[in-house]
């Protein structure tokens, strides 16, 4: 074990935790209308809860489980059996491995959120959400990841399929499953209207760019050198998003807005997670 990497990815751990609670929350529930604000919030905090004890039950085992059939990590880790305090894997405490994988567990099926708010009832969300991690991201997980972070993966690793930090495991998954949820649900019967809150949104967005630096430099197991490329890579990229977005909105609308300047910063931070381990700051 590796204490300066352990202690690196304990903090990490934290930060992308903190990108759900109350990060994601604010940002959600500051573009619904105000009624809906507490709805959004619980829809997140109890994702949050029912991710965690579904990882342990289950979603690790399937995701990072010794299976090597390539599709799913078998049943051998549900509960974290035979892994105790000093299970290593790399140079990290495999509960810390487990506790970091957990909160991506938690954020993903949250950014789905933003398809259905204001549409669903409150058990479809929990049904859907636990169904989903379970089915859908875990499987994907290990298609990927794999074994751990010392593997090449499942199929699509085997085959040379790079992704740092989530770009494909958590944007697309999530990017999908919400594209495929709003065409089932059609279109809305009432007119949107206006974020009724810009302030949460954009307090939301900050605390997204700050965990955001853990999900994507901690995804290098390690505190070195690819750690600080790839915090330095993911805030010249939010930033240049963010800029590109005020910009356009500029010449568009005649003013860019706090809106369109969080969703740029938002849009440049998961386009460069896949990459974040790959380029420098030009790139």
């Amino acid at each position: 074990m590796n204490g300066a990497d352990t202690a690196w990815i304990i903090v990490a751990t934290a930060l992308v935790l903190f990108m759900t609670l109350p990060g994601l929350a604010l940002f959600y529930g500051g573009l619904v209308r105000a009624r809906n604000v507490l709805s959004v919030f619980m829809h997140c905090y109890a994702i949050a809860c029912l991710m965690s004890v579904l990882w342990l039950a289950l979603g690790y085992s399937i995701a990072f489980g010794d299976g090597n059939s390539g599709y799913w990590g078998g049943l051998d880790k549900i509960f974290l059996l035979n892994v105790t305090s000093d299970s290593l894997s790399g140079t990290l405490p495999e509960v810390l491995f487990f506790a970091f994988q957990m909160t991506f567990a938690i954020i993903t099926p949250a950014l789905i959120v933003g398809a259905y708010v204001e549409r669903v009832g409150f058990a479809f969300v929990m049904t859907f959400s636990g169904l989903w991690m379970l089915l859908c991201y875990a499987p994907v997980v290990h298609w990927i990841w794999g074994g751990g972070m010392l593997s090449d993966g499942g199929i699509l690793g085997a085959i040379g399929v790079k992704d740092f930090a989530g770009g494909i495991v958590v944007h697309e998954t999530a990017g999908l499953a919400a594209l495929v949820l709003a065409f089932f649900l059609g279109s809305r019967k009432t007119k949107t209207k206006p974020p009724h809150n810009p302030g949460y949104v954009m307090i939301g967005a900050a605390m997204l760019w700050v965990g955001w630096f853990g999900f994507n430099a901690g995804s290098s197991w390690a505190a070195d050198g690819l750690a600080g490329m790839a915090m330095l890579v993911t805030h010249i990229s939010a930033a240049t998003a963010a800029l590109t977005w005020m910009a356009i909105e500029w010449i568009k609308q005649g003013k860019p807005t706090v809106i369109g300047v969080a969703t740029g910063m938002v849009a440049g931070l998961a386009t460069i997670t896949p990459a974040a381990g790959s380029i420098g700051p030009e790139g």
